[in-house]
């Protein structure tokens, strides 16, 4: 942490701490049911899906919500087949064909990556579809875990439609890429903001 002086008028010497914070994406919402909100960002305002039961602060494995909550950033997986290594100041891995993420609750690998074939119920990262082109996993129920608490929650791309998730924050493949390349090393997510009413919901995209 940097300290730096600076002079008061009158000449007294003062002390002003400069702190670098976390960049933090927002994702609101008009109520915990939604399945659809705006990811906000400086000057981005990015559609985004939601998961199918909405958003929650009781999450739990299976129950198809969002978790409710401030949550890290944990760096970019993406699929060196479909597409460019992402440009982002987030660390970048590619995903390879053996990549899985357990999501049994009794495993001791639960919730984090594992190598498959896996004996436990665990889902494969190399997908036949689009969806986890690029992820970044989100720091929920990581550090600790906690049995039941939810697993697998990445901000991933959006199927054709915006069609609600499992319980992750999914963009548009053009909307990931414009936001990660404006992420720093270190950044948060915050799903569940209350947007203020009236015209700053329709400025923002919500109908």
């Amino acid at each position: 942490m940097r300290r730096k002086r600076f002079r008061k008028a009158g000449g007294a010497a003062s002390r002003k701490v400069i702190r670098k914070e976390n960049a933090v994406l927002r994702v609101l919402v008009k109520s915990a049911s939604d399945r659809r909100g705006i990811l906000e960002f400086g000057h981005l305002r990015l559609p985004c899906a939601l998961g199918k039961s909405g958003i929650t602060s009781r999450k739990r494995e299976g129950d198809g919500a969002t978790p409710r909550g401030r949550w890290a950033l944990r760096g970019i997986l993406y699929r060196p087949d479909r597409g460019l290594r992402p440009r982002s100041g987030l660390l970048a891995r590619a995903i390879r064909a053996s990549d899985g993420w357990c999501d049994a609750p009794e495993d001791r690998n639960y919730n984090r990556p594992v190598s498959l074939p896996y004996p436990a119920s665990s889902e494969r990262l190399c997908r036949d579809d689009r969806l986890y082109n690029l992820i970044v996993p989100l720091g929920y129920n990581d550090g600790p875990r906690a049995r039941y608490r939810g697993s697998a929650i990445f901000m991933h791309i959006a199927r054709e439609g915006f069609s609600p998730t499992e319980g992750c924050v999914a963009l548009r493949p053009e909307d990931m890429r414009k936001l990660l390349m404006r992420l720093p090393r270190k950044a948060e997510i915050d799903i569940g903001a209350t947007p203020r009413p009236g015209p700053y919901l329709m400025r923002r995209g919500f109908r």
